[in-house]
């Protein structure tokens, strides 16, 4: 499958019948497949060969040492999560093996003063670094540039739609975004049915910023009941529609089905996967003022959705 490909600085550059133009081709792609790349982002290279470092000396320690970052119990979002210890086909009610992953995940870099008691106790949780050389400067500097990557994204999501670009910066004044690094490890013989990398699932949030590992392949979207490999693209994000997005535009835009299969003899993948959410209090209602959906809180909706995916 080849994704559209929406350049954000040529949008961003644009004026007049040009911009209008992108933004109803960005509105297209968003109704369709809910899937794109993303070029013209303007994040610096070095910031991505960073954190590319990190993550790979982090996952190339013996288990023993990654486990040190664990989550503290069992439904904490941040830290390492071993193999075999999540399903994300569950957040869609389907029951499967657990999925052949493990992740480092870390949450926002800034609590605002008046955050709730259980905002503070999922999602402003501190994340607990490894202790490797430049791993936090790495992480740290990378999410900041995703956070404001995410937000140039929303202000192309209000023209697409029609509304004023600044007309989701209310709702991202504190934004409780994730980042997750991925590694799958090599597959053998797959043995057990329906075990994927990982299961059919739709993101949760707003938006995902994906970055695959160069040359690596293993993403599949499915469109019409049929799965369809995506590949990795070059110096390009691979951005998705998430369910909150979805319901925010009453399913005017799509949020996906995707996976990472599993299939006899892969070699290792990794993949950085940014998962941007509004903040914890922002009230998500359709946009077209119907009640077809009744109003979310952003923070609460998250925390259920990711408590569902747990072995």
């Amino acid at each position: 499958m080849t994704l559209a490909t929406f350049d954000l600085a040529a949008f961003e550059a644009a004026q007049g019948e040009a911009r209008t133009k992108a933004a109803a081709e960005l509105d297209r792609i968003c109704r369709e497949t809910g899937f794109l790349v993303l070029t013209g982002h303007g994040v610096p290279q070095d910031k991505i060969d960073a954190v590319w470092d990190a993550v790979a000396r982090f996952f190339a320690q013996p288990p023993e040492d990654k486990a040190r970052v664990a989550p503290p119990e069992p439904g904490a979002p941040y830290g390492w999560i071993g193999p075999l210890k999540e399903a994300l086909a569950a957040s869609k009610g389907v029951k499967t093996p657990p999925d052949l992953k493990e992740s480092f995940n870390g949450g926002p870099l800034h609590m605002p003063e008046d955050a709730s008691a259980d905002a503070v106790a999922f999602c402003y949780r501190p994340t607990p670094y490894p202790d490797l050389d430049g791993f936090r400067t790495a992480w740290d500097a990378y999410y900041a540039e995703l956070e404001a990557l995410a937000a140039r994204i929303m202000a192309a999501f209000a023209a697409a739609l029609n509304l004023p670009e600044d007309y989701f910066d209310r709702y991202i004044q504190h934004p409780i975004s994730a980042l997750r690094a991925l590694n799958y490890p090599a597959t053998g013989e797959v043995a057990e049915a329906d075990q994927q990398r990982a299961g059919a699932h739709t993101d949760y949030g707003t938006l995902t910023i994906l970055l695959p590992q160069a040359g690596s392949s293993g993403l599949q979207v499915q469109r019409d009941g049929t799965w369809l490999d995506v590949a990795a693209p070059d110096d390009a994000f691979v951005i998705n529609i998430g369910d909150l997005m979805a319901r925010w535009t009453n399913n005017a835009w799509v949020s996906t089905l995707h996976r990472v299969v599993a299939k006899p003899n892969q070699p290792p993948r990794k993949s950085l996967a940014y998962f941007h959410q509004p903040d914890w209090e922002a009230e998500i209602r359709p946009l077209d003022g119907s009640d077809d959906y009744p109003p979310v809180k952003s923070g609460p909706y998250l925390m259920d959705k990711f408590q569902s995916t747990g072995t």
